[in-house]
């Protein structure tokens, strides 16, 4: 089957609503092609202590406000799938799922997509895909001779599943330093991190964050010295939990092992420790296959981007990948400011 429309929006998540918001007030016409079966992206996936880093009213998407969780100061992460679920309804967003989208290619003046249900074309296409569904493992000697369990930040849910086992979290960042404050309590957990693990001041929030994102990209933008941004500031949000048990001394880090072994792992000076689990909290990287046949990824697989716009082929938008294509863009309250800019320019583009 195949359909027609201005705008294609692949990706149903947080910035393929907000770009849905923005193309609904410009009066476009457009579809939103989730590959989930329910609202509410990757959060729905998320453990399930995951917290957001800020309070509600910081962590909103364009046109209405976050309402509070009774009881928590940061809402958890089924609050926000129930919040993006009821900002889709609410704005009544043209989404239809689940649709896999397989491919995106040039077909004369418009771009075609083809899904596992049908083939759309469109004069434009925003690329919201982000990055959960494709983990990042590094290569480690031994990891295929492991014995033990292996598996990543995405697959993680719960402290119960590990109660009483010897547990190795390898990543300094806010999931590594969250699973393992999770895993502290029950488990023997050892945390690994590459570097000494660098905590941002306590009183630093998602909203911190995204000023200070947004301040970097405003002296890029401007020619002045680069601040540093988020960075700068260290690679651990101090959320609650984390706060707790970095105080009560359960967070202290050890440096990264050099192989894995069949019951273990062994260090670089040559001892070994006995470990049943090694969860790997080593990021993400951006889901752009569906993107393969514009040919348009550089070495480094990224696209070259103007804003929001890939670089080389100005029908294509690519929206909540992180600082890549906007300041703080894959968090709520920072995907707001590209998804008005990437929509802006669509309608630029489609209108004579």
């Amino acid at each position: 089957m195949s359909h027609r429309t201005q705008v294609v929006v692949i990706g149903g998540g947080q910035a393929g609503l907000a770009a849905g918001y923005h193309l609904r007030r410009l009066g476009l016409d457009f579809v939103v092609l989730d590959a989930l079966s329910t609202p509410g992206g990757a959060w729905q996936h998320a453990w399930d202590s995951l917290h957001l880093f800020s309070p509600a009213a910081y962590s909103s998407l364009p046109g209405r406000l976050m309402p509070p969780q009774p009881g928590e100061t940061c809402p958890d992460a089924r609050h926000v799938v129930e919040y993006l679920a009821d900002y889709e309804k609410r704005y009544e967003l043209p989404v239809e799922r689940p649709v896999r989208v397989l491919a995106v290619r040039r077909d004369g003046s418009l771009l075609r997509v083809e899904t596992g249900t049908g083939t759309w074309h469109a004069g434009a296409v925003i690329s919201a895909t982000g990055t959960w569904w494709r983990p990042f493992l590094p290569a480690v000697p031994g990891q295929a001779v492991f014995g033990g369990r292996q598996l990543h930040t995405a697959e993680y849910r719960s402290p119960a599943d590990f109660a009483g086992r010897r547990v190795i979290v390898v990543g300094g960042g806010n999931s590594g330093a969250q699973i393992a404050a999770d895993l502290a309590h029950d488990t023997d957990l050892t945390w690994v991190t590459r570097r000494p693990p660098r905590f941002l001041a306590d009183d630093v929030d998602g909203r911190a964050l995204f000023d200070t994102a947004t301040a970097r990209r405003r002296a890029l933008d401007e020619g002045r010295t680069d601040t540093g941004g988020v960075a700068s500031l260290g690679d651990i949000v101090a959320v609650p939990p984390v706060r707790e048990a970095r105080d009560r001394g359960l967070l202290k880090a050890a440096p990264m092992f050099s192989r894995l072994l069949p019951g273990g792992v062994e260090w670089a000076d040559g001892s070994r420790s006995d470990a049943d689990t090694i969860i790997w909290c080593t990021g993400f990287r951006p889901v752009l296959s569906h993107l393969a046949p514009l040919r348009l990824r550089g070495r480094r697989g990224h696209i070259a981007t103007a804003g929001t716009r890939a670089a080389d082929e100005p029908r294509l938008h690519l929206l909540g990948y992180g600082d890549w294509t906007g300041p703080a863009s894959a968090t709520l309250i920072g995907v707001g400011r590209p998804a008005r800019d990437a929509a802006r320019a669509v309608t630029e583009l489609l209108r004579p």
